[in-house]
């Protein structure tokens, strides 16, 4: 397996931040996902790791194939792009 670069994680962040973003704007303006803010949340964390291994795949890679390092940003990213989306909703 190709080794993934730290250039393309921070390229894949932030595509996927722009895209959650984008998914979380269109579902918190419809809510029409059971379990209130909840269901979107489990909605939206589902549709990031999804969308990551999809992206990852398209680099022929897998999550599992990340260095600790990587793993380490990408939680951390996602941490802070749904707390951003949290801190939105509750405007």
């Amino acid at each position: 397996m190709p080794s993934i670069l730290e250039k393309n994680i921070d390229e894949l962040l932030s595509y996927l931040e722009k895209s959650m973003n984008n998914l979380a704007k269109d579902a918190l303006d419809n809510l029409e996902i059971e379990g209130g803010y909840q269901g979107i949340e489990n909605f939206l964390q589902n549709q990031f790791d999804v969308r990551l291994e999809n992206l990852l795949s398209s680099k022929n890679s897998s999550i599992h194939h990340l260095e600790s390092s990587m793993k380490n940003k990408i939680i951390q990213k996602k941490q802070l792009i749904f707390k951003k989306i949290s801190k939105e909703y509750n405007n």
